[in-house]
């Protein structure tokens, strides 16, 4: 008596099993946004902004840093090397992925610009400028 199992539950396990199974199987490889981008940090540090991204096992040539009117945009382009792609997996959950991440710092200047990788974090060092105002108040006739 005590084995027995209400026939409701095994036709409710029975109805997704198929599905079930491919989904545990293929879930390594269903990815959202949240899971290829990487995280980033914005701090605004007096005279300058310091921004670091997380970048585990992505070497500094994959990166590629730009400031361009004020946008900082991080671009990554991880690839895998000649040495991964010559061995035999039997599962293997890393793979080449490219992601690019973006903030706007309206008052951003190019002199001083410095950006360093170590021990998988990017911090990139934007000196501030004196904001310039681009408003002209126009008076009414």
């Amino acid at each position: 008596m005590a084995s027995m199992i209400p026939y409701d539950r095994y036709a409710r396990a029975l109805a997704s099993w198929p599905f079930n199974a491919f989904d545990d199987f293929f879930a390594p490889l269903a990815t959202t946004d949240g899971d290829v981008a990487f995280k980033m940090n914005v701090e605004d540090a007096g005279d300058k902004y310091v921004v670091t991204a997380e970048l585990p096992g992505v070497k500094k040539d994959e990166v590629d840093v730009e400031l361009n009117e004020g946008r900082l945009s991080i671009w990554v382009d991880k690839k895998e090397s000649d040495e991964e792609k010559n061995k035999n997996y039997l599962q293997k959950e890393t793979s080449e992925w490219q992601a690019s991440r973006g903030v706007y710092l309206k008052d951003a200047a190019t002199d001083g610009l410095t950006a360093k990788m170590d021990g998988g974090v990017l911090t990139v060092n934007v000196p501030k400028q004196a904001e310039k105002s681009n408003v002209t108040k126009v008076a009414i006739d």
